[in-house]
């Protein structure tokens, strides 16, 4: 698509590489970021773009607003809080929010956005910092099909897959079934990689056969190593962790799915967050294990 005026608000460990996607390709892009540090420095890294003190100001005259930041309060606060960015948004825009939160938040902004004639679009990620890096992440959207079809060549920048799943919220709720399946693989692996240790196999050796066949999975590809290691000083933190599995299981509360396995997962990460493992790596399911 032409180059357009983009905003991206929320500058971490995600955002800064999406918005350096988007700079990448042409885009005027806008920043802005509660640590304002992260804000200098990504103007100074990428020549044209500026950064703005208010997330409003961040938006004014961009035709795509972006977001990612922490939890469902963060969000609220950038949207529709003072000096939030609905308040610089024009009527026909497109806000893109890449938080993972809550399908109930999704909804209520969805309709904000519609009573001020401006799209809203429900559009949480899987891939971690090095999809976000590599600009192959995977896109779960919710939302009204006019709005994402005009998103969508720019979300494109970063995306190796992107699909709108359903109305508002089912973005978030496509999140929801991401985090669950990861929850109970990350502790399967965990329990084989313990296993083979105490019986007294070599566990790379173990993963590197394993890997050819049916128990093959990306966190195997990626993480086995480190937790063999005990690693965990990387990736997608604990503490996140257990926010995004508050939300699935409140969900399911909701529409009355049994989650009894991402339930006992949430437990042993408090677990893990009690041994001090608050910003560990979620592979650090092992640990409990093995203490």
């Amino acid at each position: 698509m032409e180059p357009t005026s983009v905003a991206f608000i929320g500058l971490g460990v995600m955002g800064y590489p999406m918005a350096g996607h988007l700079h990448r390709a042409g885009h005027k892009v806008r920043v802005y970021n509660r640590t304002v540090a992260k804000a200098e420095k990504f103007v100074a890294e990428f020549p044209g773009a500026e950064r703005f003190s208010t997330p409003a100001e961040t938006a004014n005259g961009a035709e795509f607003v972006f977001s990612c930041v922490g939890n469902d309060d963060d969000l609220r606060a950038v949207t529709i809080g003072d000096g939030g960015a609905f308040a610089g948004m024009s009527a026909g825009a497109i806000f893109v929010d890449h938080t993972t939160a809550s399908a109930e938040v999704a909804r209520e902004l969805h309709a904000a956005a519609a009573e001020r004639g401006f799209g809203f679009i429900d559009a949480p990620i899987s891939g971690g910092q090095a999809g976000a890096e590599k600009g192959a992440l995977t896109v779960m959207c919710g939302g009204y099909p006019s709005s994402f079809a005009k998103a969508e060549p720019v979300i494109a920048c970063y995306a190796r897959a992107c699909r709108l799943m359903g109305p508002p919220g089912a973005g978030q709720l496509t999140k929801m079934v991401n985090q669950i399946a990861i929850a109970g693989l990350i502790q399967s692996l965990a329990e084989a990689l313990h296993f083979a240790k105490a019986a007294g196999l070599e566990p790379e050796s173990v993963v590197d056969l394993l890997k050819n066949g049916a128990a093959q999975s990306w966190q195997m590809e990626n993480r086995t190593k480190t937790m063999a290691a005990n690693k965990f000083d990387f990736g997608f933190a604990v503490e996140w962790m257990r926010k995004d599995l508050a939300i699935c299981l409140g969900e399911a509360r909701r529409n009355g799915a049994r989650l009894p396995v991402a339930a006992l997962v949430d437990q042993f990460y408090a677990e893990v967050e009690r041994m001090g493992g608050r910003r560990w790596d979620t592979s650090s399911l092992i640990a409990r294990l093995e203490r």
